[in-house]
């Protein structure tokens, strides 16, 4: 017996939204990584692009657990030769809030060509409002 492989005109990608106020980093990340992988669906193939778009609004209230706003970092390179550059999570929030879901997301998802693939699917906004409005998404709820 064969296993039935969806076509990649046969998958339908569709668009969530997902508000951030008040959800804790991981566990936001998480649901949101499974979501634009395609785990959430039955036709799920792990080498294939099965996943659905997540919008994330309201980054910048999203909560952490413990003092990881004070002792994580966030670090970036330049490329040049001492070019490694380190904040604390607190002033990234603060300056660029996007950039620490992104971060947590793309963390989890494969680090291959299918997994930079996936990752433009993930749209984060500072504020509550997004120009995806043409694309209808749908309320993503976590518990």
């Amino acid at each position: 017996m064969k296993s039935p492989t969806p076509k990649q005109n046969e998958i339908n990608h569709k668009w969530w939204v997902l508000d951030a106020e008040g959800l804790i980093l991981g566990r936001m990340a998480a649901k949101v990584a499974r979501v634009i992988r395609g785990k959430e669906k039955p036709i799920y193939t792990p080498h294939l692009d099965t996943g659905d778009h997540v919008i994330v609004v309201n980054a910048e209230k999203i909560q952490f657990t413990g003092k990881k706003l004070e002792l994580n970092v966030h670090k970036s390179f330049t490329g040049y030769p001492g070019g490694l550059r380190e904040k604390k999570w607190a002033e990234v929030l603060d300056k660029n809030p996007e950039k620490i879901v992104e971060h947590a997301v793309k963390g989890m998802l494969p680090r291959n060509r299918l997994g930079r693939r996936l990752f433009k699917k993930l749209h984060v906004y500072s504020g509550a409002d997004h120009p995806h409005v043409a694309q209808q998404p749908e309320v993503l709820t976590i518990e």
